[in-house]
């Protein structure tokens, strides 16, 4: 049962339901059910709803299936700062953290807000009216559903989740084995005794490749340039120390705190030192191949974190490369043949199935289309404030991580922050908080500096970030933390307004939903 929503209405001869509440969450994934517990502990209240397009909770770690799914990301981080993981594990495997996910959703009670099998469209902001005006689409039937809002959070990830990217090759169609994509994994796929070429080299090729080892006869990593590989243990000996010692909660912000600044110091020493990382992971690499060590496969063409590193639990890709389950070529795709692949180098791999491990498609907020007073927000043109907000679009939020630490790091900040802007609103009297461009000496600069494939085949759709923090991104979590956590909420940057017209429509709209109520009943 959903909570009841005031005010409801029907327009009369149309389908399409209009209901309001305080806060719109739209995804309900990793970051979309952490925004909702926030908002449930921080504005309690605040009325509120989370939209998922799919029909289940859970985001990436529900829709991708593959063998080994898990995080690349340790869960003293991946984590929610309010609700500390207990497994021994913290590199964990997929099934474990959708389980976290639905184990806080329901501690909290924010899954049973959830409307399942909803899709924004569109929305549109009124600032007449100072709300949102959500266009969803509900269930297979697509019945058309308006919700509004008074501030709206967006939570739906950065890539499309109906389909992942393919390349075109040549003579994919004679091929006439199995081709999957890891993100239409098929439940029934049988690979035991299988000859399996995986395409790729990044995050999903890396933890697919030893899985599908275990059963498949060989596993073939096909790529066509390496990436920085590193081994690190499945089980934080220090972490697991602290649960012993400590009370739950101080032992998680410990560990919490150990990796986040481990993390920090190893990216500044890959940028600063860019050499000394390379030897330290050619070194670890080397340690764990022995003589089937070739620098060849792991000597990545540009410097650490211009893409992220893939990170191995307990050397298991290595064990299965010196056990030879598992052997990585070098080399790009001429053609698929009948039988599997032939390389420009002159030489065949042999496979009965291909899996196409090469990457996402980078979609911003599901392609829902933004709207203020009949303007599209054209993205490109706008500036990211605080690696959350918008220029010039008020009352709307988006949670996106970092690119070189855990993800829900920096959602989780951002949630906080809008906790903290809710309210501050709410304490003087505000109605809309707008992020403006005030300083004529911001530059412009691309939003991310990666040359990941995903994001350079969408960076020109992309907002921009500024020379200048607020508007600046900084991929720290110590600067975030002091900037959101602890810096002034009205910075010169947010522009805040009082809404008395607003108010008068509201309580209008309320009196009209309560006088249409009595009258039914």
């Amino acid at each position: 049962m959903f909570p009841p929503l005031s005010p409801t209405s029907k327009e009369t001869g149309t389908e399409v339901i209009v209901e309001h509440v305080d806060v719109i969450i739209v995804g309900a994934g990793l970051s979309g059910i952490g925004g909702a517990c926030h908002v449930r502990r921080e504005c309690p209240e605040k009325s509120f709803v989370i939209l998922e397009g799919r029909e289940r909770m859970g985001g990436t770690w529900d829709l991708f299936r593959y063998p080994g799914i898990r995080s690349d990301s340790d869960m003293y981080t991946l984590g929610y700062r309010f609700r500390p993981w207990r497994d021994n594990k913290a590199m964990a495997d997929g099934p474990s953290i959708l389980s976290y996910i639905r184990e806080t959703a329901a501690e909290y009670g924010v899954d049973k807000t959830i409307r399942y099998s909803h899709r924004v469209k569109s929305a549109e902001w009124s600032s007449e009216r100072t709300r949102w005006t959500v266009d969803i689409e509900s269930g297979p039937e697509k019945t058309p559903i308006q919700l509004t809002c008074k501030f709206l959070y967006l939570c739906t990830g950065y890539y499309d989740y109906d389909s992942g990217y393919t390349p075109e090759w040549p003579g994919v169609e004679r091929f006439r084995g199995t081709i999957v994509h890891p993100q239409k994994w098929p439940e029934d796929l049988d690979y035991a005794g299988k000859r399996v070429v995986v395409i790729g080299s990044g995050a999903t090729a890396i933890t697919l490749v030893p899985a599908m080892a275990e059963r498949a006869a060989h596993v073939t990593m096909l790529q066509r340039s390496p990436s920085y590989v590193v081994s690190r243990p499945a089980e934080d000996r220090v972490a697991n120390w602290l649960r012993k010692c400590l009370p739950d909660g101080t032992a998680y912000a410990a560990a919490r705190w150990k990796n986040v600044l481990a993390g920090s110091f190893f990216y500044n020493l890959a940028r600063k030192r860019p050499n000394i990382f390379k030897w330290m992971v050619a070194r670890g690499v080397r340690s764990e191949l022995g003589d089937k060590y070739d620098p060849k496969h792991f000597t990545p063409p540009y410097n650490p974190w211009d893409q992220r590193l893939c990170l191995v639990p307990d050397a298991d890709l290595f064990k299965a490369i010196r056990e030879e389950r598992v052997s990585i070529v070098t080399d790009h795709i001429e053609t698929f043949t009948e039988e599997g692949l032939q390389l420009k180098s002159g030489e065949h791999l042999n496979a009965d199935i291909i899996v196409t491990a090469t990457g996402l498609v980078l979609k911003l907020f599901a392609g829902m289309q933004l709207v203020v007073d009949g303007t599209p927000v054209d993205m490109p043109k706008t500036l990211v404030y605080k690696g959350m907000m918008f220029s010039d679009v008020p009352n709307l939020a988006f949670a996106v991580g970092y690119t070189n630490a855990s993800w829900t790091l920096k959602c989780d900040l951002a949630a906080e922050y809008v906790c903290r802007l809710l309210n501050h609103m709410d304490r003087y009297g505000y109605s809309t908080c707008t992020p403006r461009i005030n300083d004529p000496h911001i530059e412009e600069e691309p939003v991310i500096d990666f040359n990941s494939g995903y994001v350079l085949r969408a960076l020109s759709s992309l907002p921009r970030q500024g020379s200048k923090t607020p508007w600046r991104l900084h991929q720290n979590y110590v600067k975030d933390l002091s900037m959101m956590r602890y810096g002034r909420v009205e910075d010169g940057t947010m522009e805040f307004k009082a809404g008395h017209v607003a108010q008068r429509a509201e309580a209008e709209a309320t009196a009209q939903a309560q006088a249409g109520a009595a009258s039914r009943g």
